[in-house]
């Protein structure tokens, strides 16, 4: 049976999710930690690193900082420049089918007064990628966050930049920490994220793809290590940062959300502030749904339970009425760029619906997970 956590309602089938043993799930648990955490002695930790980079760096570039675009880009870049001082070097990887709104971002970034580098794998091997992750694991974002990450490492490396500031410790903010990331600031553990620890090198038996196609997915960590350069999860050293805040401090920077009337069905969940630089995202959190029992619907309303936001009855109403939910048009998109026929979509999908699936009298599946909620 499913295990949901006693504070929120996030479920156990969260890869590499941890509960204590009183049922609290890890993310609720470092909720509970950050009231404990002398910050003003982690400001200054981050603060002596930032004089480190500084003083250290051999390169025209303090620090180099992943971005989408989004909410947490805009904090770490505008923290790293005008809150420690450094002299900062952006690093973009641009998603397949970049959105409107995604685009805009990426320039209110420049505009903001920022060197920006976006990097873009070669398209037809992303595709071929992308589909294999779609049939072997049923996850078609697993491939794109390799060069997500790796990128800003290669560049660190290759432009001698002694700092790599990350946002989310997802061990910290998800509660992933049975992941090899574990909880703390070091951010050089990227590549033991869930999504990367199969490692790069799994690619290399794709048809159609070589070894050499694969440079900006992965990362010399042991190399970077010899140099001296520090990596840093920047959410283990402030005490403000939260997906809402980041979101608020980031709109009134310039970062554009989804329009208010936006359809919410249509992707899943409530909030206008996530997943706004590519379509395929969306795709699949529907898969997550039917794979795990949950969708960025549930991730959300967690968060806004931790913080007070939400009650847990109107949690649980949001999810039976946002989770799972994705557009028709979102799916043919999908099978359009892999090129296959949503028939075959759905046969793939079949293989791994979650035991949390069963099936109603008239043989509609229906997910138990509400249930067990109700149960609690």
């Amino acid at each position: 049976m499913m295990r949901i956590c006693n504070r929120c309602i996030q479920p156990d089938t969260r890869p590499g999710i941890y509960f204590d043993d009183q049922g609290v799930c890890g993310a609720c648990l470092w909720e509970e930690k950050k009231k404990e955490i002398n910050w003003k002695s982690r400001e200054k930790e981050l603060q002596d690193i930032a004089k480190w980079a500084k003083k250290t760096t051999e390169s025209n570039y303090d620090c180099v900082i992943g971005v989408s675009g989004g909410k947490d880009s805009t904090k770490q870049a505008l923290t790293a420049r005008d809150r420690l001082g450094l002299h900062c070097l952006l690093v973009n990887g641009e998603p397949e089918g970049i959105t409107e709104i995604g685009r805009h971002n990426i320039e209110n970034l420049k505009k903001l007064g920022f060197d920006v580098i976006s990097i873009r794998p070669n398209p037809k091997v992303m595709r071929l990628l992308v589909k294999r992750d779609f049939y072997k694991y049923l996850n078609p974002v697993k491939i794109t966050e390799f060069p997500l990450y790796a990128s800003t490492y290669i560049i660190a490396d290759e432009f001698d930049i002694p700092l790599v500031i990350q946002g989310d410790n997802p061990g910290l903010t998800l509660g992933t920490s049975l992941t090899g990331v574990g909880t703390d600031s070091n951010a050089m553990k990227a590549d033991e994220l869930q999504t990367l620890s199969s490692g790069w090198k799994e690619y290399v038996e794709v048809e159609g793809v070589e070894e050499k196609d694969l440079y900006l997915f992965h990362y010399n960590r042991k190399k970077l290590e010899e140099k001296g350069c520090k990596a840093i999860w920047l959410n283990y050293f402030l005490k403000e940062w939260s997906n809402h805040k980041n979101a608020i401090f980031s709109k009134e920077h310039g970062l554009r959300w989804r329009p208010e009337n936006f359809d919410r069905e249509a992707i899943g969940t409530y909030l206008p502030y996530f997943q706004l630089d590519g379509d395929l995202t969306q795709v699949n959190q529907l898969l997550k749904y039917i794979k795990f029992g949950f969708g960025q619907c549930l991730d959300h309303v967690c968060y806004d339970l931790r913080e007070g936001r939400i009650t847990r009855d109107e949690a649980i109403e949001l999810v039976k009425k946002y989770d799972g939910k994705c557009s028709e048009v979102y799916i043919e998109k999908f099978c359009s760029y892999i090129g296959i026929s949503q028939k075959e979509f759905w046969r793939v999908t079949e293989k791994f619906r979650g035991p949390m699936w069963k099936k109603d009298q008239k043989g509609n599946w229906y997910n138990t997970f509400i249930d067990i909620l109700k149960q609690q």
